[in-house]
Order: structure tokens, then C-alpha cells, then sequence
């Protein structure tokens, strides 16, 4: 079990607490080694679904699912400073490579929140067969063998679903299928719960015992992104936008009220936060790492535990960026607690002949699709400039300048609010003079 850092305990009012020593600790045979936890129990009652976490990240699955009063008992992952997070605020033992794994430990839930670098927008488009995504592999070897859970939780880019007409799905369906699963996957957006990011995701669910689409189709909301998510000309001053300065020329990432998607950095792990703009004030900024583990559902300097690893500081933004977002994961938590009755759902649909749609489930033989939003909930009214806790930091004068520069190009054939242009030129003269100061 790793070391607590000093003042970096779990915090029991937030999500985690272990159970005091009048229960006894819980040894678990994982391959070859025997690893003893304590036990993490949710926040609002029992334990319901025992819960193995690969591809753990940070913590983002398990953390919601605690939410939801589900319990994870073993994690995996390779990256050194996100097991520094987990092991710090979680307590939990946790394996390194899954490659190396010969089983599971007896679990009803397996959670994955696999590896989308190639399966992402952003990154290498290698598809369900590059090095790091094709690791979704090894889940299917784990739910083959010993120990098999009835129910597995897959988390990744919405991408997918486009890139080489949607192989991937076609592997993960046929894979679950062949394994005796029946299937459901969702693309849902964080700004369902109140979180100002637009991070659109799909939950993808596979189970033997209840059919799947009764907790991903249970819920559905109005989605009022294409109104936030479109820029225009016409500026509410009261409002904060988001984009990013890194893009300019082929995309913008605008939504308003809230930031886009927050991403991990470059490949050599420079941090790349969006920005945010104050039309009120013409200010233009970055959230500081403290917001950005909020924007992401964690408490604040959640991943504080990996500055204790050399050049942790400057990791925390790729740990951030590529962690699953808690409330999400605390939603579907709580739809397999009680998941919807069969007639409380939407009617489905034909499944269509070439595209992947947003939502759907299937089993051998038969595909249906959903006609579901984005949005499970429609109680949160995003307020970005409320929800920020920290100063902005100002876009520097090198940001500033390239973004202008990839603005003004005659090439260029997006739409950029010119109030957001002009701003943008202000702060790069300011830039200018303060670094002339």
C-alpha cells in the first residue's frame, strides 16, 4: 500500500473514507501476489457493487462509483504520478501494468477508463489497434478468465464513434458479444451536472445481468449546446466563454458559460489549459490546476500527491486532462443501483446502416439506437464565473500572438467574434508593454 503524504489524507466529507478497525481488512489474490486494502466505502450508505478499477487515471471512476456507494477494491495503473494520486487519497494497493495481470480478484463491477490516445481527435488517430487504446485488449482477456465480473464500465472519447467508420465500437461490440455480454454505450456531456466543461464522453456498458440500456437511456434532457457552443457576434457581457489559444485555425472549442474540453498537453507533457474570456472586462486567462481538478469533479489539489515525484508539478495538467469526469461516474453509479424499468424507456429505433449513433445497445444478432441527448439532467444552470475559485492567470504574449496570427490568416474559414479579436490585441499590446516595463 503507498504512503500517505503528510496532510494529504482522504477526505471522508468529500467521497472517500475507510472503514474503521472494526472491520477487518481484505486480502486479495490478484495474479501472483497477495495485496491487502482496507476497505473504501461510498458516502451515502452500503457497498453495493464490489468495483475493480483498470486504466484508473486518478481516480475518476472509482471516486464517482464511491458516490454512488459502490466500493472499489484493487486498482491499476502505470503512470508513477497518477499512482502517487491514488495511493495517497485512496488507500488503495495498485498494480502497475496490466499486461502483467493473470486474473481479477472476486468483483461484480469492472471499470475502465481505457487509453484514448489513439482513438482521440487530438492524438495519434492510430485507431483500436494502436499501442495504447489497443489495450481495451487485455479487458477482454481478464473477462475471459477467472474471476469475470457480470457487469464492466468502459470510459472514452466520443471520437471513436467517427474515426475508421467507428472500428472501434465494431471490436468492443463483437468482443463482449463473444464473451456472452449484452451491450449499451451513451455519449454523455459533463455540463449535465452542473459542471461547466463541455466534455461529451462515451459510457459504454456491458452486462450479464440486466439489460445495459436501463441505466444509460434512463435519463434524458432538452441539450442546449448547439445554442453555447456556436460562436456568434452577439456577446452576452454577463456570460464567460471559453476556448482555445492553442487553436484558431481549424477549430475554436467556443462554449459559452463554461470551458471546452480540458485536455492533457502536448506529448511531451506542456501544459495546454483552455482559456477564458471576460467580454465584461476584456480580460482573457487560464484556470489555475486547482480549478481545472474542479472542473473535472475533484476537490480541490486532488493530485497534489504527484509533486512529490520529480516533475509531478508539471504532470498534474496531463493527469487532470485524461482523468473520467466524478459526476459522471457517480451518475451511472447510481443508475445500476436502480436502473430503469423496461417501459420507462424510450422507444428504439432502427440502427442506422453506416454511421455509429450517439446512443445505442445490442446484443448478438441485434442493434438498436436511442434517440437520447447528451444531457441525463436539466436542473444546472452553468455559471462559470461563479463556479472558478481562483484568478485567472493572464494568456501570455506568445499565446496571444499565435492565436492572432492563426486568426488572420486568409486560409482561415471559421467564424471568431471580432470583440474577442480585438480584446485579444489589447492584451498582446499589454503583454508588450509590461514585459517593456
Amino acid at each position: 500500500m503507498g504512503r500517505s503524504v503528510p496532510g494529504l489524507k482522504p477526505q471522508g466529507h468529500y467521497i472517500w473514507r475507510p472503514i474503521g478497525g472494526d472491520q477487518p481488512a481484505h486480502t486479495i489474490d490478484w495474479g501472483c501476489d497477495r495485496l491487502s486494502t482496507d476497505v473504501l466505502s461510498g458516502s451515502w450508505g452500503g457497498v453495493l457493487m464490489r468495483v475493480v478499477g483498470l486504466f484508473s487515471g486518478i481516480g475518476g471512476l472509482e471516486v464517482g462509483l464511491a458516490r454512488a456507494g459502490h466500493q472499489s477494491i484493487a486498482l491499476c495503473e502505470i503512470d508513477p504520478f497518477a499512482r502517487s494520486v491514488l495511493e495517497s487519497r485512496l488507500g488503495l494497493p495498485v498494480e502497475s501494468d496490466v499486461r502483467q495481470l493473470a486474473s481479477l480478484p472476486n468483483c461484480d463491477l469492472l471499470a475502465a477508463g481505457f487509453p484514448c490516445q489513439d482513438l482521440s481527435q487530438a492524438g495519434t488517430k492510430h485507431g483500436i489497434a494502436g499501442a495504447r487504446s489497443g489495450l481495451v485488449g487485455e479487458v477482454f482477456r481478464l473477462c475471459s478468465g477467472p474471476g469475470a465480473p457480470k457487469t464492466v464500465l468502459l470510459e472514452n472519447v466520443h471520437y471513436m464513434l467517427k474515426l475508421g467508420s467507428g472500428r472501434a465500437m465494431e471490436v468492443l461490440t463483437a468482443a463482449f458479444e463473444d464473451l456472452g455480454y449484452r451491450w449499451s454505450y451513451r455519449v454523455v456531456d459533463a455540463r449535465s451536472f452542473g459542471i461547466p466543461q463541455r466534455r461529451q464522453r462515451v459510457l459504454f456498458l456491458a452486462s450479464k445481468e440486466i439489460a445495459p440500456e436501463r441505466v444509460l437511456m434512463a435519463d434524458h434532457a432538452h441539450d442546449p449546446s448547439k445554442e453555447h457552443d456556436a460562436p456568434s457576434a452577439q456577446i452576452d457581457p454577463d456570460c464567460l466563454y471559453g476556448f482555445y489559444w492553442t487553436e484558431g485555425l481549424r477549430g475554436l472549442g467556443w462554449t459559452r458559460d463554461a470551458v471546452p474540453t480540458i485536455k492533457g498537453g502536448s506529448t511531451i507533457g506542456i501544459p495546454s489549459p483552455p482559456a477564458i474570456w471576460d467580454p465584461s472586462t476584456g480580460f482573457i486567462g487560464t484556470p489555475s490546476i486547482s480549478d481545472a481538478e474542479r472542473l473535472q469533479g475533484f476537490i480541490r489539489d486532488w493530485t497534489e500527491p504527484a509533486e512529490f515525484i520529480p516533475q509531478g508539478a508539471r504532470r498534474r495538467w496531463h493527469l487532470v486532462g485524461n482523468a473520467v469526469c466524478v459526476p459522471m461516474a457517480e451518475w451511472i453509479g447510481r443508475r445500476l443501483s436502480k436502473p430503469a424499468e423496461q417501459n420507462e424507456l424510450p422507444e428504439p429505433k432502427p440502427f442506422p446502416q453506416r454511421n455509429w449513433p450517439k446512443a445505442a445497445a445490442g446484443r448478438p444478432g441485434e442493434r438498436f439506437a436511442y434517440d437520447v441527448s447528451m444531457r441525463v439532467n436539466s436542473h444546472f444552470d452553468l455559471d462559470l464565473r461563479g463556479y472558478l475559485l481562483d484568478d485567472l492567470k493572464p494568456l501570455s504574449k506568445r499565446a496571444s500572438n499565435g492565436f492572432l496570427e492563426r486568426a488572420h490568416r486568409q486560409d482561415n474559414r471559421i467564424f471568431i467574434p471580432p470583440q474577442l479579436l480585438d480584446d485579444l490585441s489589447d492584451n498582446l499590446k499589454f503583454r508588450i508593454l509590461e514585459v517593456a516595463a
